[in-house]
């Protein structure tokens, strides 16, 4: 009995208390896009709910997805989004501690906002990357669920594969026009595999919009359909 209580305990989920830090100075506006400033108009807001939308992750998780953001930093703007209803954080009664962060419903809902914004950047900013800027093509895969409008009657997964030392796989599932992200899945249930390199993806992901380095296998009419909502950006683009 006290086995198995034990083992219960070692992944029971525990809130945290949050102690938030002071809220910096509202924009004191009635009006509603102040009032939603106010929650996510600070930096690095936005880019958290985006990398959370493929799931919870951890602190150190958040701070390699995150280049140039400070540990302090980064705590002090997770403290905020919990307080505010954004973030649950949660701790696991293992060894060593494992505390994990995830979206709301409430910034779930903010996916959207976060596509539209994506699809104004590819119309008036986007470009082969610029000299010291970080690439992580997974940050532009994790836009999936608010950047992508899948044609009526897609239905499936897609693993998008980015080869390397550190070989990363993002699955895209579509399900009733709805578009899902997820991280580090098993090798095996999609619909369709794309890989390359993280030169072959950037090219096919900027403004070349090329999918020659890439490789296809499975259903090439899935595959195409999903990754059509990025390089049809990009190409749109460079036609302007």
């Amino acid at each position: 009995m006290l086995r198995q209580k034990a083992a219960f305990e070692s992944v029971q989920r525990l809130p945290i208390p949050t102690v938030p830090p002071p809220k910096r100075h509202p924009y004191d506006q009635w009006s509603p896009d102040a009032r939603a400033l106010d929650l996510v108009g600070d930096k690095w807001t936005l880019l958290i709910i985006r990398d959370l939308a493929a799931g919870p992750r951890r602190f150190v998780e958040l701070q390699r997805v995150l280049p140039g953001i400070s540990t302090e930093q980064l705590r002090s703007r997770l403290n905020r989004m919990v307080a505010d209803g954004l973030l649950t954080r949660q701790r696991y009664r293992e060894v060593p501690p494992r505390v994990d962060y995830e979206l709301t419903e409430r910034s779930r809902e903010l996916m959207p906002v976060v596509g539209a914004l994506a699809r104004w950047g590819y119309e008036w900013t986007w470009s082969a990357p610029r000299p010291g800027e970080d690439i992580n093509v997974g940050a532009v895969f994790r836009l999936a669920p608010g950047l992508i409008d899948p044609p009526a009657g897609t239905e499936g997964s897609v693993d998008l594969i980015v080869e390397g030392d550190d070989e990363r796989r993002y699955r895209l599932t579509v399900t009733r026009g709805r578009v899902e992200i997820a991280e580090n899945v098993p090798a095996d249930g999609a619909g369709a595999i794309v890989s390359g390199s993280q030169d072959a993806w950037v090219r096919a992901l900027g403004p070349d919009g090329s999918s020659d380095g890439l490789s296809f296998s499975g259903n090439r009419g899935l595959a195409d359909a999903l990754l059509g909502a990025f390089t049809a950006a990009a190409a749109a683009r460079r036609a302007a």
